[in-house]
Formats: structure tokens, sequence, C-alpha cells
């Protein structure tokens, strides 16, 4: 959630500029073999010591497994919107339930066996499995099969959803039949897969408690296909450790690619010559997901539409923005839709049902409601007369979304709603949060994707189950918005009218109801040191435009093509 610095031990990366390793894949990850020219450093999505290299699992590998290791059939670019063909080399709709892919000629596993449908098939018919993270992609999946060496064949029921469908093709990387076949469910979906074996650039190395070694991998298929190289010889991976310790080591060219929040990088970006982004001013970084005020839609008075829009229109999202942020992040479309999605916001209906910060507009919306201070307290109580007395959760130690909570609070407390922070741990919140034991928590989780229907999916699935651990935190239920977010999952991608026809009818719903408050767009946080390597991604017309991240899940959304067009900073 939110990839940032958690606060460990700065010993692990004492001694980084001369760290590396003699190979082997001992585990030691210990040496001095890589010259500095050749290796990329990153920090960023790794929380602690690498311990699984398994693909499947989506939420927990190892940094760089998928997309440094193990591919998907295609790669998905959210800024073009196009969907790159990869280990698949195209792909064709049959007739309405028959879907075919292609996939190239000559890719080997990095064990020197050959890739085939039979792997395609496989990686799916894994799924089947109830703890894969995929396996819903079986209430509409019939059959798949390998029509031949370089043909899969894919066969779906009446409730194909063409949007999900699309977006596992691109966010699941395929594994080798020949290595995985005789492994049990707990093995595919626990097992650390301590020796993976994958088409990728590159190859596992070794590996530290602080960091993950990878080298190229000479034979890449993409090589003789595509006319594409990575150019670093070795990636190197740091655990993360303070903000002090990857600021020191940012500053001091010991990373060239740091994707945490480091606040106040933004002086960084100003003031040293070395040090850059996405952007050259504010924002400096793209946007990657939204952060979201989360209402428990289950407890009084958030179950009410009229307090939670009158709660939106009481936080000053720009001081927010100025303060904790220092204008590293943008304010929030009240559609909460990704810029990136812009052609999808239905501006006639934001501008007739969307909210800004407006304190005399929130306390009108509390009294026309019935919300009203009959104690003489400062504070409004319910129509029926009972105190509002409510607490908005977020994680100890992530500064910046607890000093954005102290401002909503001072926000709401300013138009009489009673609203404090509180600051548990992790876990805890976590654990409240999932078992709907919350007033009111931020959340982030569903990323930039291929479609918005992965934001609608987060904001409406039903039904609400007693742990609901990766969508609908607010336990909102509404039939008609769900229908039509099943729906909007069922149209082909290529019907952009009709995707967006649908989504219209989901933000009327959504703006009218507000069941969760976008609030800003969360950076794509992306620092880089230019000393040893340049050419990264940034908006300028002459640099690549990739996803400039190593996060987890976002290799497939094209930033491993990142690696593809560094260049070494002597030239």
């Amino acid at each position: 959630m939110g990839n940032r610095l958690r606060w460990l031990s700065a010993a692990l990366v004492v001694g980084l500029a001369a760290a590396g390793c003699t190979g082997g894949g001992d585990g030691s990850g210990g040496g001095n073999g890589y010259p500095r020219e050749e290796t990329l450093y990153t920090t960023g999505t790794q929380w602690g010591p690498p311990s699984t290299w398994n693909p499947i699992m989506s939420g927990s590998y190892t940094t760089g497994v998928v997309g440094y290791i193990y591919e998907p059939l295609f790669l998905y670019d959210p800024q073009q919107q196009e969907y790159i063909p990869w280990l698949a080399e195209s792909e064709e709709w049959i007739d309405d339930s028959t879907y075919e892919v292609s996939l190239r000629e000559g890719v080997t596993w990095s064990d020197g066996e050959a890739f085939t449908a039979e792997d395609v098939v496989f990686t799916y018919e894994l799924a089947q499995f109830e703890t894969v993270p995929y396996h819903n992609v079986w209430d509409y999946l019939e059959n798949v099969e390998a029509v031949d060496e370089h043909t899969a064949r894919f066969e779906f029921n009446d409730e194909l959803r063409h949007q999900e469908f699309a977006y596992y093709t691109y966010s699941n990387p395929i594994v080798p039949e020949h290595l995985w076949r005789d492994r049990s469910e707990e093995q595919v979906t626990t097992g650390a897969n301590e020796d993976p074996v994958g088409t990728g650039p590159y190859l596992y190395e070794d590996h530290s408690e602080d960091r993950q070694i990878y080298a190229k991998n000479e034979d890449w298929w993409a090589t003789d296909a595509l006319d594409l190289e990575v150019q670093p010889n070795y990636v190197v991976d740091i655990v993360n450790s303070s903000n002090d310790v990857t600021n020191r080591l940012l500053d001091q060219g010991d990373v060239d690619v740091s994707n945490n929040f480091l606040p106040g990088v933004d002086q960084k970006i100003q003031n040293n010559p070395n040090i850059s982004s996405y952007y050259d001013e504010p924002p400096y970084m793209l946007s990657a997901n939204t952060a979201w005020l989360v209402p428990n839609t289950t407890r009084e008075p958030l179950d009410d539409p009229a307090f939670r829009k009158a709660l939106a229109a009481s936080i000053d999202i720009q001081k927010i923005i100025d303060g904790p942020y220092s204008n590293l992040v943008q304010a929030a479309d009240p559609s909460g839709l990704l810029p990136v999605w812009e052609d999808y916001i239905d501006q006639e209906l934001v501008d007739e049902h969307g909210f800004s910060y407006d304190p005399g507009e929130a306390e009108s919306l509390l009294a026309d409601a019935g919300y009203e201070d009959t104690d003489g307290d400062g504070m409004v109580e319910t129509p029926d007369g009972d105190p509002v007395e409510l607490t908005l959760m977020v994680p100890s130690g992530w500064t910046d979304w607890m000093e954005a909570a102290r401002i909503i609070s001072e926000n709401a407390q300013a138009v009489g709603i009673n609203l404090v922070e509180e600051f548990p741990d992790q876990a805890a919140m976590e654990d409240q949060r999932n078992a709907g034991e919350f007033d009111l928590v931020i959340n982030n989780e569903r990323q930039i994707s291929n479609t918005p229907w992965t934001y609608y999916d987060y904001m409406f699935q039903l039904p609400v189950q007693e742990q609901q651990t990766t969508v609908n935190f607010a336990r909102y239920e509404n039939e008609e918005a769900w229908e039509l977010t099943k729906e909007l999952a069922q149209t082909p991608v290529e019907d952009k009218q009709a995707m967006q026809d649908t989504i219209s009818e989901i933000q009327r719903i959504q703006l009218e109801e507000m069941p969760i408050i976008p609030l800003w767009y969360n950076g794509l946080w992306s620092q880089y040191n230019t000393q040893t390597w340049t050419n990264f991604p940034t908006s300028a017309d002459d640099t690549p435009h990739h996803l400039p991240t190593t996060w987890r899940n976002y290799a497939q959304l094209g930033s491993v093509l990142m690696l593809t067009e560094l260049e070494p900073a002597g030239g």
C-alpha cells in the first residue's frame, strides 16, 4: 500500500557503493564483482529481505521477478492506451466466444526448453486452484487448449468479462509447464520458487538480506524479435531502509532509481543537477492511483450520502498538496478517474454533481439533511440527536498520510463534524479495515490499469464479505452500480463508446452517492540520479515516456522498457 518507505535498519545498505556479489546464487550477495558502469541500482518496492520468486502471487514476489524473469503475453502502455504484443505476437477473436493468441517462435526458457502454447494453457489451468489470484477467470473461461505449438485457444461462456480478461493477458506472467506441472496447490501459491526459470531479459544471480541481484540474459528473445536489449548488465534492487539513507544514496549516486515517496525531493530536483524526475516542475511525478477517503457506509452517519457529500466539501485538498506533499501530487477529479482516463470523465456530470472545497456548502448540506449542533458544543448531532464521533485511521509511520489525516480532521471539525485522527500500526489498521471495524480510512490500492473497470470493481463489488480484503472496504451495497460494473466488465475493450456510456451511468451514481471520496492522485514516485545512467523517461519529447518504476506489477505496464533505453552517462 502506498509504495513508501518503512523505517527499517539503515545497516541494510552499508557499503552499497561497492556492493555486488560473485554470483553463484548462494544467497550471500557479497563481494565486489559488478562494475559500477554496468550496474543499475534501484530501490522502492522491496520492504523486507527477498524471500519469494513466485510470479503467481502478484502482491509478494521479489522486485523484478515479473518483468525481468517472467513475462506476460502482452504489455499494456497506459499512456498510449495500447496493448503491446510480447510473448504473444498477435491475437484474434475467432467468434464472440473464442479467442486465439499466436505466440512468438524461437522463444526459450532460460534452461533452454522451448516456450510453447502448452505453457500458456498450463498457466491458465493453474487458476483452477482456488487460491491462485486469478482464479475467477474460470467464472467465464470454459476451456483453454493448444491448437498447435504456437497457438493457444480460449473458449468462454456467456459471462465473458472482456475488460477483466484483457487485464489478465498483460498482468499475468506465463510459467514453464515442464517445471511447474508436478507442484501442488500449496507449492504453486506459497512456494518460494527459489530457482526461477523464465523467458525475460534477466536471470536470477543472487540475493542477500538487503538486495536482489539480476544478471543480463544474453539469449533474451526480444533482442532478435524486437531489436530490444536491456542496457545494464546487472540490476541490483536494494531493500527499502529509511528516508535519510535513501536520500543520501540518491544524492551520492549510489542509487540510480528511487521509487519511494521522499519528502523534500522537489528541492533536490530544483537544486541538484544530477537529480531528476518525469516532470521538471510540479507535480514532478506521473499519477499512479487515486487516494480515496473510504467511509464505512454501514455506520451512522456515514451511511447517509448527504453527510458523505458534506464531508467531501469540507476537505481542503490544496492544503494537503501544498503541505505534506510539497506539490508532488495533484488534486483528484471528483470522479476519481486518473488522468490517463480523462476521456471517460463525464464533465457535465462532474459540473452538476461534483464537489470542491467549500466549507459554507458543507455546512449547508449538513443543515439541509438535519445535522445540527443541538447541545452547543460546536459539533453537529444526527437528525435523531445522537452525537457524531468519527475516527480516521491511517498507518503509523506513513508521515504524508498522517499529516493529511490531521488536515482532514481539522477541516471536518471546522464545519462541525467531530472527526479525529488515529495512527495504529499497519497490520492492526488493515485488520480493522478488512473486518469493517472502522469509521474512515485512506486507501489507494487500485493502481493504474488498462480500464476504469478496475476502479469500479474496487468501489462497488458485491456481495460484501465478512472480510473485505481487496475491494469495497466501504461495504457499500448498490445493486444497480454493481450491475453496471459487470456490464462494463463484459464490454469489448475496443468498443470505446459503449465503455463511455456505461461509465457515465456509473459516474452518476458515484457522484450522487459518494460511496468513497477521491482526494488526490498518488504519484508514481520516481527519482533518478544521472551520474551513471541517463535517458530516463521524462515528459520531454526527446526522451522515452515509459513508466519509470520498479514497483510490482508495473513491468507489465511497460516499465521494463525503461531498461532498454538507458544510456551510460559516460557516453
